[in-house]
């Protein structure tokens, strides 16, 4: 018989990184990925993508703005409490536009393969 689980906050695992992210690991599973991602103020991170995954995230603390597309030229902002979405294989960045307060994200990837991948900057036209 399966057993209902909880991770205390103390308890996840080290992910791999991304220049200016720390990610944590609540729970892996055939096919999913829970992480925890955490920033300090006014950081802009390096340029990455998820491979096959797809991201779905929750902004539990403070805002985001997302970077994407050619040259990095589209952009989104996440508010704290909203939801979004990164399609696989999309080349963004994310900075934190606030130069006193942190911010928290979990995120739910679905897919397979390389979770992440550090580029050295956007896609190209």
């Amino acid at each position: 018989m399966k057993e209902v689980t909880a991770i205390q906050r103390d308890d996840l695992t080290t992910g791999p990184s991304t220049p200016s992210i720390k990610r944590d690991f609540a729970f892996k599973d055939d096919g999913i990925l829970v992480i925890r991602s955490k920033t300090e103020p006014g950081i802009v991170s390096g340029w990455h993508r998820h491979g096959d995954y797809h991201v779905h995230g929750y902004m539990a603390k403070g805002s985001m703005l997302l970077e994407f597309g050619p040259e990095g030229k589209e952009s989104v902002l996440v508010e704290e409490a909203g939801l979004f979405h990164v399609p696989p294989h999309t080349t963004h960045r994310e900075t934190n536009p606030s130069k006193t307060d942190g911010q928290e994200i979990i995120l739910f990837l679905t897919g397979k393969g390389d979770l992440v991948q550090n580029l050295e900057g956007p896609e190209k036209t």
